[in-house]
């Protein structure tokens, strides 16, 4: 039973409590921990759950621990400077190395840990980048070590580093960030880092590239998370190893295969592909922008995917380097080279000017221009000229009061205007300053940083995402609230500010 998704270990009873409406967000049933086996407690309802007057949420909270936000009871001093706030709700975010608790969705990891907070209480992994990032600025290199050693353990137990450490995410990753992380830990500790993490480092490049022998060997265009375009280039996107129904979102998913005129399982298969991308949703991602049952993830090329791997390959080059192991290092800087010229290839819209991902099923750009473009500008990708022609998209198209927006279209979605995120206002700050473009840099900054201060002075919260567009309005979109804590809200601030 270890390691199994709480669908498969409660079975009818996993069912039926996310069909009850109890409890709106399904992620809290597939996230409570059952206080007795959970083989006792599927007996027990069998046996009960026909009896007259039988209660079914009197009986989950009889049976099981149900989550609830660690930060809900924190005490926002809003007369603090926000520097101070942050570094006191460190602690707050912070969990414990995990005891392993039988039935829970939860994978125990053996050292301390941030979470993101609100309704997350796991780690996440692209988040973590971000949130270190706050962590080095407060000087918690500790912490940072703690959760490396903690994406290590993951890599070394499934092959990659999931999601989040839940069961239910063990088909999928997240954006690799993970050699941004030894980078980032370098620089506190030495270039030892790069080596100490190789094994891990080498195994994250391997899982993101197995579909790659099932291309050649069977002539095939895409396995799995490779994708072969016009028999010239390899590139990656993103994919889940299940086509089932999203254990944390259950009902949701069901009712959306119910509202789609398509295959359920490819329709499954692309909203969890969306959720790897970490922008689920967005209409990126959509055929028809207001139409999640229009979702083909899997149909497409990410330029912020690629632009990551081609990160890990350098990395990966340099500590081979390191390493003194020359033939291998000059195989993985040829496969970086190869990468970038792909993305400057087929990754650059010369007509739009700007970086869009690309659709290799109807072999042309999607139509949505995202912040995604802004990650060849980020690993310094792209060409002087390129760059130009980003900043001035970035000035029309993207920049509003409050920072940036994600994509300027408006779908409901939560990773679609008029929402901006942490994670891609730095990437867009530090893509504009690797070519010179201080001013507009400053410029995204200065408006964000103002917004995060505002609500904080207004709410004694940080939240996940902030409206952009107009900034006296809350944000909005998605399938669950906005939620406050927030881990790479505070990190992103932090290195900002300081």
């Amino acid at each position: 039973m270890k390691f199994l998704p709480p669908d498969q270990v409660f079975q009818e009873l996993f069912s039926d409590l996310h069909h009850s409406g109890i409890w709106p967000d399904g992620k809290t049933i597939s996230d409570m921990t059952p206080l007795f086996p959970p083989e006792v407690i599927l007996d027990k309802y069998r046996s009960e759950r026909n009896s007259p007057g039988f209660d079914l949420k009197a009986f989950t909270e009889a049976n099981f621990e149900i989550p609830t936000s660690k930060t809900s009871g924190f005490q926002s001093d809003t007369t603090r400077p926000i520097a101070e706030h942050i570094n006191i709700l460190w602690d707050w975010l912070k969990r414990e190395a995990d005891e392993d608790r039988p039935g829970s969705s939860l994978i125990p990891l053996p050292h301390p840990y941030i979470v993101p907070g609100g309704r997350f209480n796991e780690i996440y992994y692209w988040d973590s980048y971000f949130t270190m990032l706050g962590l080095q600025v407060s000087g918690r290199v500790d912490i940072i070590e703690n959760m490396m050693k903690n994406f290590a353990y993951l890599i070394d137990q499934f092959g990659f580093i999931p999601n989040g450490n839940r069961t239910y995410f063990l088909g999928r990753s997240q954006p690799p960030f993970f050699s941004l992380m030894v980078q980032l830990l370098s620089e506190e500790k030495g270039e030892g880092i790069y080596e100490e993490y190789f094994i891990q480092l080498l195994i994250e490049y391997e899982f993101w590239m197995h579909g790659r022998e099932a291309i050649f060997s069977e002539k095939i265009q895409a396995a799995e998370r490779a994708v072969l375009v016009d028999d010239t280039y390899l590139f990656n996107r993103y994919y889940d190893q299940f086509h089932t129904p999203r254990a944390e979102m259950y009902a949701t998913d069901l009712e959306c295969a119910m509202e789609a005129e398509r295959n359920p399982e490819q329709l499954y298969l692309d909203l969890r592909a969306a959720c790897e991308s970490g922008w689920d949703f967005s209409a990126r991602w959509l055929k028809d922008p207001h139409d999640l049952t229009t979702i083909h993830t899997t149909d497409i090329i990410p330029v912020d995917l690629n632009c990551l791997l081609f990160h890990l390959e350098e990395t990966l080059a340099k500590t081979l380097t390191l390493k003194e192991e020359m033939e291998d290092a000059d195989y993985m800087q040829r496969c970086a080279d190869r990468r970038k010229e792909a993305i400057l290839d087929r990754l650059w819209d010369a007509s739009e000017g700007f970086f869009m991902d690309y659709d290799f099923v109807e072999k042309q750009h999607t139509d949505v221009h995202s912040l995604a473009g802004m990650f060849p500008l980020f690993f310094k990708i792209a060409t002087q000229d390129q760059a130009a022609r980003c900043a001035k998209i970035i000035e029309h198209k993207f920049l509003c009061p409050g920072g940036v927006i994600s994509t300027p279209i408006h779908s409901g979605q939560q990773w679609d205007a008029p929402n901006g995120w942490a994670p891609l206002q730095w990437i867009t700050i530090q893509g504009l300053r690797n070519y010179g473009f201080d001013s507009l840099a400053d410029d995204i900054k200065n408006r964000w940083i103002d917004l995060n201060t505002k609500v904080f002075r207004n709410t004694g919260k940080m939240l996940e995402k902030y409206n952009v567009e107009n900034i006296d309005l809350p944000t909005g979109g998605g399938e669950y609230p906005v939620q406050d804590g927030f881990g790479w809200t505070n990190g992103v601030l932090l290195k900002l500010i300081s």
